[in-house]
């Protein structure tokens, strides 16, 4: 299907409505845009560099939209010290935001409750939505899950947009219900998901089954993110056809 807005064309599956006035399509397949379409007083800002493209009616502003303090807990995360705002003036405006890496950008809804994302995931949100530093509660996640002691958590009210590396699947897990996922593989979930790190089982499947030792375990009530391939594997991956230092 064909959206058009302000003379700009965009092929889009779904439209969403944020609120009574805010717009937003997500173009694309493994380079994709999140196209925001926002009124004069509305507040929209992102990670920096993550601006594609704007109208011309849209200004940006770069801050530290909370102090220093705020801008230290962002590069924590993997983010940057600053963040950008858009602001329209004299009408509608829109704004482009796209990842730096091959992926899929997922939009997330706060209103819906908090999500703890990985490091680095954010790239944009509507003024109400706050971006802040989370830490992994438990040892085990910290040495062997894959994503470190830091994450990001996403609350407040409004949409949120993350990035990351693959394609998604998307899962809303029932109460008690489980799913073990691969080492790094888990994008997010939201903050009723219970989050832990456990062996795989059985010495064959440790040594040979090239999963590692541990897997992380993801128990419901609450949907959880998981991507086909990390950052980590992509780099992994096309190492061995890199250009080699010669000695």
């Amino acid at each position: 299907m064909l959206f058009t807005t302000m003379g700009i064309y965009f092929y889009y599956q779904d439209a969403f409505i944020l609120g009574d006035l805010l717009k937003y399509t997500i173009t694309g397949d493994n380079l994709q845009f999140v196209n925001v379409q926002f009124e004069p007083g509305e507040d929209i800002y992102s990670e920096t560099g993550a601006m594609v493209y704007m109208t011309g009616n849209v200004s940006m502003k770069t801050s530290t939209k909370g102090g220093a303090l705020k801008g230290l807990k962002r590069m924590i995360t993997g983010e940057s010290f600053f963040l950008t705002s858009f602001e329209a003036q004299g009408g509608r405006g829109i704004v482009g935001f796209g990842g730096k890496t091959p992926g899929k950008i997922l939009d997330l809804n706060t209103d819906e409750g908090t999500w703890l994302v990985q490091r680095s995931a954010f790239l944009a949100a509507e003024g109400g939505v706050t971006q802040e530093m989370a830490f992994q509660k438990k040892m085990g996640s910290i040495f062997f899950g894959g994503e470190g002691l830091v994450l990001q958590k996403i609350s407040g009210k409004g949409m949120a947009f993350i990035h990351a590396s693959g394609d998604f699947n998307i899962v809303d897990l029932k109460p008690g219900q489980v799913y073990k996922v691969s080492t790094s593989k888990v994008v997010g979930w939201q903050d009723g998901v219970k989050f832990d790190i456990t062996t795989i089982g059985g010495v064959k499947n440790a040594l040979f089954g090239g999963e590692g030792l541990f897997v992380t375990t993801l128990t419901g009530p609450g949907k959880i993110i998981i991507q086909s391939m990390s950052l980590a594997d992509l780099a992994a991956a096309l190492y061995p056809y890199m250009p080699q230092p010669s000695r």
